[in-house]
């Protein structure tokens, strides 16, 4: 039986990942000291791997596919084929961006102004390609961690440092200089293995099937009952992907309504349509949506 070699990012990014694949229909099983989780698809192994280092196993064939950060992939210079886009995080669907910062007091205003200074991060290949393609000399050093308190602390004289909303850096005394990158989590595959016929169906498969479990996050289905001379009314403010399901209901002159919406509009639409004469609304989550 072929197989293919999956890798599951370590790290911030694993408990979203083992829900996503749940939610698309895989179930991951890890325990604390198992490196090799278990998932209920014989044509799949699984391994645990740092984000950091993903695009490098997949790059080397280690992996045939794995999930990590596009900054990662960016920091190695990975030569690897990127199948999918999955924004996705614990809190938001925004994407994380790695940005230049220095203590509110500083008088840095800009790039330039950091020539022969020191900068922290732990993006430290990007950081020095980005400078170097705008010809400013820096001195980069490599961040293990606390990278906001070393320039707080006057260790450096800058950080390169991933937020989302920039509220952390700016409740511990920072100020962004300039937004350098955006990232999201992408799935990624090894060339070789993209060029197998199995392997690339097996992957597409995966991506198809995770993508619908992400988009799904963002939407929620509505069922309700409306009587046959409201329908017009209620059928104006409804939204859906493509259009209501309408169907009548047994030897009545009621019709049973159904659609799929934004979670963003419920709250607003809800009301308005039992103004409009529907009743019996059923509001439920979505595992996929395709």
């Amino acid at each position: 039986m072929k197989q293919l070699m999956l890798g599951i990012p370590k790290g911030s990014l694993q408990e979203s990942t083992i829900r996503l694949f749940q939610q698309s229909g895989w179930k991951i099983s890890l325990s604390d000291r198992n490196y090799f989780p278990e998932i209920n698809d014989p044509c799949i192994n699984c391994s645990i791997c740092r984000a950091q280092e993903m695009s490098r196993y997949v790059e080397s064939g280690t992996f045939d596919a794995g999930l990590t950060g596009r900054d990662w992939i960016m920091e190695n210079d990975s030569q690897i084929h990127v199948v999918a886009d999955l924004i996705y995080s614990k809190v938001s669907q925004r994407p994380a961006r790695w940005v230049l910062a220095v203590p509110m007091d500083s008088p840095v205003r800009s790039e330039e102004d950091l020539a022969g200074k020191k900068i922290a991060t732990e993006l430290v290949n990007f950081t020095k390609r980005y400078f170097g393609s705008k010809g400013i000399e820096v001195n980069v050093e490599f961040s293990w961690g606390a990278t906001e308190a070393k320039v707080i602390s006057g260790l450096c004289d800058a950080i390169v440092e991933v937020t989302e909303t920039g509220s952390t850096m700016r409740a511990n005394g920072l100020r962004i200089v300039k937004e350098l990158m955006q990232s999201n989590t992408q799935l990624i595959a090894n060339k070789t293995a993209w060029n197998d016929p199995w392997k690339r169906e097996k992957i597409e498969h995966l991506s198809l099937l995770l993508q619908g479990a992400l988009r799904a996050e963002g939407f929620v289905a509505l069922k309700m009952n409306v009587p046959k001379d409201k329908i017009e009314e209620v059928i104006k403010i409804l939204p859906s992907l493509n259009a209501p399901t309408v169907a009548n209901l047994y030897q009545s002159e009621w019709l049973s309504v159904e659609t799929v919406v934004s979670k963003n509009q419920v709250r607003e639409l809800i009301p308005k349509l039992i103004k409009r004469g529907a009743e019996g609304i059923i509001e439920y989550s979505l595992n996929k949506v395709l």
